[in-house]
């Protein structure tokens, strides 16, 4: 089902991540015994790498086949999530210093309040530049 979680997914990714650690201990296991040099070490050294890279391959293709294709994102939502957040006072931290801005940070948490409307009772001039999230991406 396109678009939605898909934990039978997830479990799979997480199964497959896990066989790529183990296949990365075996390759820097192999590698630490220095037995590479005399190439007895290279061939499991050289199986490990690739079946984690065809592992991950297979698995990051089925993941975004079958958990990721189809999901769009809730703009107006996101939105909400942002203007909410706490580390909106880091973008101000220029013009009003570092201490000021977390102590408006705790304000804002304290009173259930945005960064926006604590830095508006403040007086803070210029917030929709300072606050624009698309030029802090």
């Amino acid at each position: 089902m396109p678009g939605k979680v898909n934990p039978v997914m997830s479990e799979m990714l997480m199964q497959v991540a896990m066989r790529a650690i183990g296949n990365d201990a075996t390759v820097t296991a192999a590698g630490t015994t220095g037995l590479g040099e005399l190439n007895v070490a290279i061939p499991v050294m050289a199986d490990a790498l690739l079946e984690s890279i065809e592992l991950l391959g297979n698995g990051a293709r089925a993941f975004a086949d079958k958990c990721v294709k189809g999901i769009e994102a809730d703009e107006e939502r996101c939105g909400e999530l942002i203007e909410k957040s706490l580390m909106l006072c880091t973008a101000l931290a220029p013009k009003i210093g570092y201490d000021k801005a977390a102590a408006l940070a705790k304000k804002a948490h304290e009173q259930r309040k945005t960064v926006r409307q604590v830095a508006e009772e403040m007086g803070l001039k210029d917030l929709d530049r300072l606050l624009d999230v698309r030029s802090m991406t």
